[in-house]
């Protein structure tokens, strides 16, 4: 069952079930043993469960939070069993995420776009993901029956600009370029000049990863999102951070940084097939009360998935 999206195929779902399977794996392996030779949930249990998600990269503040949410349950309902347990947190996990994705701008590809054309700037460092994440979008934008156009302004690294040319050949659309070196402002002015010459629907920029010098970060972004408005003035319309799920805390600490840096309002967690800590999904949504629009579940086109916070609680606690 579905909490969010009006269109979660079949295929999706069990690309979300193959996704999840190493955090779904590693965390109910550790809730079996917090929970071995208890019949109800006691203080260990929950000792012992605040363990299970604080090392399945929850996050501590979110723990607690749940932590507190299934004291108050049980102190409520005055007996809870084990066997309850997984149902309990299991909605108190839903609960939360629904709480901090309702006002998520609707992901689905097919949808009506708010703004044509429509304009997002893609951020995060090096490695995560970013470069793949916009040539997923961009195909399913098209196969959508949107038109799109790229910009490649993460000019620091030659392979960047490489990368999102083989991109924009596997997606089918359009790349606005100028090597390595050329000013990353004037690239994404170029590319939003070229996508209303063209009368397109989404443009998507794709910006530097770098974190050594959060001023400089900064100072880049903001000379583009400047830029950018000479063109469109309202652009960008979102700012999307990339960020990779199999580093954990890592991801956390670098969404710590970027949203210091600018104005992130949309967030695509990649990589969760190939990691046990899917759970730090939750951890992000939680503190940053920033809308997760897309995860990664696999090399497949399609498996950039839109988010649905109801279809992955259902996976994550779906039985083996």
């Amino acid at each position: 069952m579905s909490f969010f999206s009006k269109i979660f195929t079949k295929e999706n779902k069990e690309s979300l079930d193959k996704g999840l399977e190493k955090t779904k794996e590693s965390f109910f392996g550790k809730l079996a043993k917090a929970v071995a030779g208890k019949s109800t949930v006691d203080a260990d249990v929950l000792d012992n469960l605040e363990e299970v998600l604080i090392t399945g990269d929850v996050g501590v503040n979110t723990t607690l939070k749940i932590i507190k949410r299934i004291e108050e349950r049980v102190k409520q309902d005055k007996y809870v069993t084990t066997s309850e347990l997984n149902s309990i947190l299991k909605n108190e996990i839903a609960a939360l995420l629904s709480e901090n994705n309702k006002n998520q701008n609707p992901g689905d590809f097919s949808e009506a776009l708010p703004n044509k054309p429509h304009v997002i700037m893609v951020v995060g460092v090096n490695g995560a993901g970013k470069t793949t994440t916009i040539g997923k979008m961009a195909y399913q934008y098209k196969q959508a029956g949107k038109s799109v156009v790229l910009g490649a302004a993460d000019t620091f690294r030659a392979a960047a600009v490489d990368q999102l040319v083989v991109w924009s050949e596997r997606a089918g659309v359009p790349i606005v370029q100028q090597g390595m070196g050329a000013d990353p402002a004037s690239v994404a002015f170029d590319t939003l000049s070229s996508a209303k010459a063209k009368n397109a629907d989404v443009v998507i920029i794709d910006t530097a990863g770098r974190l050594h010098n959060k001023i400089n970060l900064m100072n880049e972004l903001t000379k583009i999102k400047n830029v950018m408005k000479k063109v469109v003035p309202d652009a960008p319309h979102e700012v999307m951070l990339v960020l990779d799920g199999s580093t954990g805390q890592n991801a956390v600490e670098q969404c710590r940084q970027f949203t210091a840096a600018t104005d992130v309002n949309a967030l695509a967690v990649t990589k969760l097939d190939g990691t046990a800590k899917g759970g730090v999904v939750i951890g992000i949504s939680d503190e940053f009360k920033i809308p997760v629009k897309y995860i990664g579940v696999g090399e497949k086109m399609t498996d950039l998935q839109v988010f649905d916070a109801g279809e992955f609680v259902d996976s994550l606690f779906s039985k083996r």
